[in-house]
């Protein structure tokens, strides 16, 4: 995770964190996106509301790929979904290497993947954003 704002006193000002295939930025000022998810090839903006969902469908799709390690064979793929009435995530690939794939279910729609590569390092960094800003 890179932080464009490095400084090591808490702080949520306006902030961009990016890695291969991925990157989230926050602007706490801006109204009524204050957020901006995407990857190399696209990005969507986001109100608080939706960022919220994100971050949680994913911690809670990255938990039930966990846990369906056990249960599956080393060469079966699964596909999992989450939705609220924000977004709808999708985690298919192995339990342990995954694509993510995002759909926007508010009025201005928008769609996105992060391959497999990526997901580990978006989920923390939007672990680490969420516990910031709530």
């Amino acid at each position: 995770m890179s932080d464009a704002d490095s400084s090591s006193q808490p702080s949520l000002s306006r902030q961009l964190w990016e890695g291969p295939g991925w990157r989230v930025g926050w602007n706490p000022t801006a109204s009524p996106f204050t957020a901006l998810l995407g990857s190399d090839t696209w990005a969507l903006e986001f109100t608080s509301a939706e960022l919220t969902d994100v971050c949680r469908l994913g911690q809670q799709l990255a938990s039930t790929m966990t846990a369906m390690a056990s249960e599956l064979m080393d060469e079966e793929r699964i596909a999992c979904e989450q939705e609220t009435a924000l977004v709808w995530l999708e985690a298919k690939g192995f339990p342990h290497h995954y694509d993510l794939r995002l759909i926007l279910l508010t009025g201005r729609g928008g769609e996105g993947t992060w391959p497999a590569a990526a997901v580990p390092d978006l989920l923390a960094t939007l672990e680490h954003l969420v516990n910031r800003v709530t």
